[in-house]
């Protein structure tokens, strides 16, 4: 992919935005149209399911591992640039951060991500949450929570300046990333065919593992040809909705694949949930949701940003490149949330599954 024309004509940042922008589209048109979401995922488990919502999110992950490790098997990426991959990881800030995040989801009612999704979609309660949740996000990056954030995180901290990659950490060879996905991939096929879940859910599913690979992919082509260093990152969603939220109230704040992410997903969103109908305004249904929601969105701004990532960012870009924190943020997130559900469960006010 030659790059240089568009690079030399719009210049480095711009075209970072729009690569960010044509990311964002197609995760927003995908996890849209396929109800992509970890908390429901979650939810499922934490009652003793493996329903669409797992087999979705299965399927979404597998495909982004494929893609990714098949693109760094074809020299298409090199993930070792990658920003997660070339500072150090936090293992305490995964493990804290993991466990409020996915509490978080679950009082939120949808990670940052599916927040970002239905939000566009008109359900003005995703928007007050994704509002607290980029707040929050900031505080923890620069503003107040930081000094909480950096002691955090400095408790427990990966070796030689950089993250870790579990594959060559455990020996094992180039190829075994691939292989695990297509593994994931037929168990998320099997629990589709078993709930009858139709070809075009499952097209839009992999289109988010799909989104994931192109972000890795056109960064990490930009980064080649361009004058000024250009980060390897995709899909996230912490760090680029405090961005976002600062390039809005800062005319100083810097164009970056961050600020074209976000809103790309509002678009493809928006846009998706329009053509299909389903596009209407959405309000809270009471005190005690709203209540949660706020603290969810609060949760999930902090620990998002303590562990390095969401529940797309650790969870699937991360986990798609082997991030060793990332991965175990991910798993904090699924004990976070499953023990949010099960306490809420037994106070008598369970969340939708």
């Amino acid at each position: 992919m030659d790059l240089v024309p568009l690079v030399d004509r719009l210049g480095d940042a711009p075209s970072a935005a729009l690569f960010g922008l044509v990311t964002g589209i197609v995760f927003g048109v995908a996890a849209q149209r396929s109800r992509f979401c970890l908390r429901a995922a979650v939810v499922e488990l934490a009652r003793g399911r493996m329903e669409d919502r797992m087999a979705v999110w299965l399927l979404c992950f597998s495909t982004a591992v494929v893609w990714v490790q098949a693109a760094q098997l074809s020299g298409l990426i090199e993930t070792g640039d990658a920003r997660m991959m070339a500072v150090p990881g936090s293992w305490s800030g995964a493990v804290i951060g993991g466990l409020l995040f996915g509490a978080g989801m679950v009082l939120a009612r949808g990670c940052s991500g599916r927040l970002l999704v239905l939000g566009a979609t008109g359900n003005l309660r995703s928007i007050v949450s994704g509002l607290i949740f980029a707040v929050t996000a900031q505080m923890a990056l620069t503003g107040w929570l930081s000094p909480a954030r950096d002691s955090l995180a400095a408790l427990s901290i990966t070796p030689n300046g950089r993250n870790m990659e579990l594959l060559s950490s455990l020996g094992l060879p180039a190829y075994s990333g691939l292989l695990f996905g297509l593994a994931t991939a037929a168990l998320a096929l099997h629990l589709a065919r078993r709930h009858k879940i139709g070809l075009r859910r499952l097209v839009f599913a992999s289109g988010v593992g799909f989104a994931t690979a192109l972000g890795w992919a056109l960064t990490y082509a930009l980064s080649q040809v361009a004058f000024e260093p250009v980060q390897v990152e995709s899909l996230t969603f912490t760090g680029p909705s405090a961005n976002t939220l600062m390039f809005i109230l800062d005319k100083s704040a810097l164009l970056e694949f961050d600020i074209g992410l976000v809103p790309g997903v509002v678009i493809g969103a928006g846009v998706s949930a329009w053509l299909a109908g389903e596009w209407q305004l959405q309000a809270f249904e009471g005190t005690v949701p709203m209540r949660n929601a706020m603290i969810g969105a609060a949760l999930m701004g902090f620990g998002g940003m303590l562990a390095g990532g969401c529940a797309i960012g650790a969870g699937v870009t991360g986990g798609s490149i082997f991030a060793a924190t990332a991965w175990l943020a991910l798993f904090c997130m699924w004990i976070g949330g499953m023990a949010t559900d099960a306490a809420l469960r037994a106070s008598g006010q369970p969340a939708p599954a």
